[in-house]
């Protein structure tokens, strides 16, 4: 029998739980409180959890990887929030360019590395 998914949903740690989730909200995610120590963010159907839970070598080797339509204008929005001027820690960079397609990089408050990227279509 195939088992039929209808989302993934990683949990996320973080080292200052208010600042993370004003973070997520501030780029757009909407929350849903779970817990005390836990809410749910969503875009549309994508979402997360993010704990108020921080261990070091598991928020440190944490990376998301979010598929976005248009990778410019999704870069250039995250841009206008002026995100690395808010947030201590924070990291944007610019597009970086492969084979398999292309990404730029924005790290949270704690360190979590989000990739979001576009791949190519095959021709």
């Amino acid at each position: 029998m195939e088992i039929i998914g209808k989302s993934i949903r990683p949990f996320i740690g973080s080292k200052n739980f208010n600042i993370s989730r004003n973070f997520y909200s501030d780029l757009g995610f909407n929350e849903i409180i779970t817990s005390e120590n836990m809410s749910y963010f969503h875009i549309q159907k994508f979402g997360f959890y993010l704990q108020d839970a921080y261990v070091k070598d598991w928020v440190d080797n944490s990376m998301i990887f979010y598929e976005v339509e248009n990778l410019e204008t999704s870069l250039e929005r995250i841009k206008n929030l002026n995100l690395t001027e808010k947030y201590d820690n924070v990291k944007l960079s610019e597009i970086v360019y492969n084979e398999w397609g292309n990404e730029f990089f924005l790290h949270d408050p704690s360190g979590i590395l989000w990739h979001i990227g576009k791949f190519k279509t095959k021709k």
